[in-house]
């Protein structure tokens, strides 16, 4: 599990790399504000796209030569972001990085392989740790190798250095990752008649506990994606700042959330339980949202947006544990990878409200619009959750093994 952290964290080092840089390569095309989070949107589009494919293919080939290939065209289409001088280019080439980015269910889905029921949240805590650790190195590379003027920003560098970190990732993921799902369990998959990844979907998130889960993971990152791709746009606004000082307040975020996840999660679920920690996590996400309006000061800035990131460290692994306890063992990454996709639609979803709003309404309206969608999610979650309990899972997969 240690070797899937580092190929994660050093991947999400190259993600995180290009997080603060292209709201400011978008308007250096001259892209309007909507068109902005559009952009951000199209990786979250194919990414949508792919996680369940690449989920069910790991289900059957295996977790570790799913993960390899994406490797692979992660390292290409960094390389192609780098070079990319029209904002076509750069559409086309943030379309394709998403779509080797729905490599992040396998890795969910291979978690599951190796935890306990009793460690689940750990486990799922754990990867949480990678995102935060990559999102505290990379949005920091990034704004430094990018420069402090949005004017000036040199925008290939940090995407070349994105490549080598991926390459970094995929070596180090070909020589140490070990395979964890066992052939019986690829056999069992390969014995049953194959599904359609959509239907698939769709007949997960019918699924009464199933469903619930998917739809609170999607509801809080709707709003964080929506918070994240407008956040550079609206602090370039009030503070005059480029990436550099972004990069600088998302290696924060990424520090926080890295010490919620690595080391806090465990003891939280252990004390709370998974469904307290959703309500807690989405009340917290729904206040620090609603604070960043109010920001006059760095300081202040820092609070609010300390607050939102307790939130989301908070909810989205205690939220995966709970959808892992309800897939069986032959059919964790296409759970996941349906679970992956409904987060990766919030993520093409929550960007384009958000921009719309930031360029119809408003600079603010985005986070007002956020908490009051997530204090509606922290009230059903306190309604609803106490019913949702992980039994024995009731798929039709498992009903016919």
């Amino acid at each position: 599990m240690f070797v899937l952290f580092l190929v994660v964290f050093i991947d999400l080092v190259g993600f995180g790399i290009v997080i603060p840089l292209l709201p400011f390569f978008g308007e250096h095309y001259n892209a309007s504000p909507d068109v902005v989070t559009l952009l951000m949107a199209t990786y979250s589009i194919t990414q949508l796209i792919s996680a369940p494919i690449l989920g069910r293919l790991s289900d059957r080939y295996g977790r570790r030569p799913i993960l390899l290939f994406s490797l692979v065209g992660s390292v290409l289409t960094y390389i192609w972001l780098g070079f990319a001088d029209t904002l076509i280019m750069l559409f086309i080439a943030r379309a394709f990085n998403g779509f080797m980015a729905g490599n992040i269910a396998t890795a969910f889905a291979y978690i599951a392989d190796v935890t306990t029921p009793e460690n689940r949240a750990k486990g799922m805590g754990m990867i949480g740790a990678a995102f935060g650790l990559g999102f505290i190195m990379g949005p920091a590379i990034g704004g430094i190798l990018a420069g402090p003027d949005a004017a000036n920003a040199d925008f290939q560098t940090p995407a070349l250095c994105a490549a080598a970190l991926s390459f970094c990732a995929l070596i180090l993921a070909f020589f140490k990752l070990k395979e964890s799902l066992s052939p019986e369990i690829r056999a069992k998959i390969a014995a049953q008649p194959p599904r359609k990844h959509w239907k698939s979907f769709f007949e997960t998130l019918l699924r009464p506990r199933l469903g619930l889960l998917i739809i609170l993971s999607f509801l809080c990152t709707f709003v964080f994606a929506g918070m994240e791709t407008t956040f550079a746009m609206w602090t370039r606004r009030v503070f005059s700042w480029g990436p550099e000082q972004n990069g600088y307040l998302f290696a924060f975020l990424g520090i926080v959330s890295a010490i919620i996840q690595g080391g806090l999660v465990a003891r939280f679920a252990k004390m709370w339980g998974e469904g307290k920690m959703i309500i807690i996590g989405t009340l917290a996400l729904g206040i620090g949202i609603g604070l960043i309006p109010f920001s006059t000061s760095v300081p202040f800035l820092m609070m609010a947006t300390t607050i939102l990131a307790f939130g989301f460290a908070l909810s989205t692994p205690a939220i995966n544990s709970l959808i892992s306890l309800e897939a069986g063992e032959t059919e964790r990454g296409a759970v996941m990878g349906a679970s992956r996709s409904a987060s990766t639609l919030a993520r093409v979803i929550g960007p384009i409200l958000a921009g719309v709003l930031f360029a119809q309404l408003g600079r603010d309206a985005p986070y007002f619009f956020g908490m009051a969608v997530m204090f509606g999610v922290c009230i059903v979650a306190y309604i609803k959750l106490n019913q949702v309990r992980a039994q024995k899972p009731t798929s039709p997969l498992e009903s016919k093994t």
